[in-house]
């Protein structure tokens, strides 16, 4: 299909918006900022538990709330939660303190996610563009993805000129600080229609909430759709950042760029290898769909990536424990590439199982799930890692998944 929509000066601004919102310097350091804050991988489990889980909370009324005080004002304060969480993390090196730096953080992804999306389609419709919502969508969140590929140099920049991991959350406030601006300069016909906040319905949207999530237990052919992709996506969330330390250790056996700190050598790595990851990840999104055209059922592909992703950690860790670790990393980033594979066909299987008047129930009930597997699978890798290293942290949750997986597999409907 033809392009039928003009590059005016607001889908600049929404390219712009996407490239800063992903300009996040920590995102390839995280847990190694928090190693060198003296943090156990349990401590970091539970903080990635908490943002998981504060998040998937804070979204129920956000809707609502957007509806209430307007989506541009609703960013703007998303993008100042943001700020002060990265604030919190530059100046705080404590355990307790990190606590509220992610609770500002769930706040930040809760009022941003959904809120913005909606602006685009908004502004898409005002225009008579709303049928170009793929093509739309894709170029802008195609500047997303290009910004976090330089975003992963520039914070390896940052870490070997400044020889610490803290700078890059200082840092990290000023594209915020421009994206917050930009917001501001956002037409005001995109704050939707303003509503009067009341409090019965955030009681009658929590409730709602809790109903899709208790249906979706009863409802077989549901249950194994959002099952099949939570579960996985649970798993790659819990385990991505491993990657980092694994990296780290990867780093330090290079003889080269002897002359920097360990932080710096491994840095250097790290910012290389998310900016690959990232590119591919990028490709691989784009090609899920003519992968799943070359098989008959959506349900194979979804199995054999589920099962090949398991089978991959597995490896990771065995590897990792007999000091092969360029391996691992060759398989973390084909880990990688099947989370993003797999996304875009989970969606499309179930919203191909669903009727369309529960679609929107399953896909709630897809989020509330896949949080829950996270938030058990960080705390529990978080304490395998603390007892028995990284390498065998990952062999234990994987090879665990991997014998879940026939009561995970995804099936047709009519079978």
């Amino acid at each position: 299909m033809s392009r039928k929509y003009d590059r005016d000066l607001q889908y600049y601004k929404f390219c712009t918006y996407g490239f800063l919102k992903n300009l996040r310097f920590y995102e390839p350091f995280l847990i190694l900022f928090f190693v060198e804050k003296g943090l156990t991988y349990f401590q970091i489990g539970t903080l990635y538990a908490v943002r998981e889980i504060s998040t998937n909370i804070l979204e129920v009324p956000t809707g609502i709330i957007a509806d209430s005080l307007g989506r541009r004002r609703t960013m703007i304060y998303s993008f100042i939660s943001y700020i002060l969480s990265f604030l919190i993390f530059f100046c705080s090196g404590t355990y307790l303190l990190f606590l509220p730096a992610m609770l500002f953080f769930s706040f930040g992804e809760a009022f941003r996610t959904g809120t913005h999306k909606a602006m685009i389609f908004q502004y898409l419709v005002l225009k008579g563009w709303d049928d170009q919502k793929v093509h739309y969508y894709g170029h802008t969140r195609s500047w997303s993805q290009i910004g976090s590929a330089i975003s992963s140099l520039i914070a390896a920049y940052i870490v070997v000129c400044s020889g610490s991991y803290s700078p890059i959350f200082l840092y990290a406030t000023i594209p915020y600080v421009v994206d917050l601006l930009l917001i501001i300069t956002y037409p005001k016909e995109l704050d939707g229609v303003k509503k009067h906040l009341q409090e019965t319905e955030i009681k009658e949207n929590v409730i709602r909430v809790l109903r899709e999530f208790i249906y979706s237990f009863k409802n077989t052919y549901m249950l194994r759709a959002i099952t099949n992709l939570s579960v996985f996506s649970g798993f790659h969330r819990a385990t991505k950042d491993y990657l980092q330390p694994i990296l780290g250790t990867f780093a330090l056996s290079l003889p080269v760029v002897l002359y920097l700190e360990d932080s710096q050598r491994s840095a250097l790595v790290i910012g290389i290898v998310y900016f690959i990851i990232f590119i591919l990840t990028s490709i691989a999104s784009r090609r899920s769909g003519s992968i799943a055209e070359g098989f008959h059922q959506i349900t194979i592909p979804l199995n054999i990536t589920m099962t090949a992703g398991f089978f991959m950690g597995a490896l990771i860790g065995f590897f990792y424990n007999i000091q092969l670790t360029s391996i691992s990393i060759m398989l973390y980033l084909g880990l990688y590439v099947i989370q993003n594979l797999r996304k875009p066909m989970g969606i499309a299987y179930v919203s191909d199982m669903m009727q369309q008047n529960i679609l929107a129930t399953a896909l709630s009930a897809e989020s509330q799930i896949t949080t829950l597997f996270t938030a058990i699978i960080t705390i529990s890798i978080g304490l395998c890692a603390d007892h028995f290293g990284i390498g065998n942290a990952m062999l234990i949750i994987s090879l665990t998944l991997l014998l879940m997986t026939p009561i995970c597999h995804a099936r047709d409907k009519k079978t």
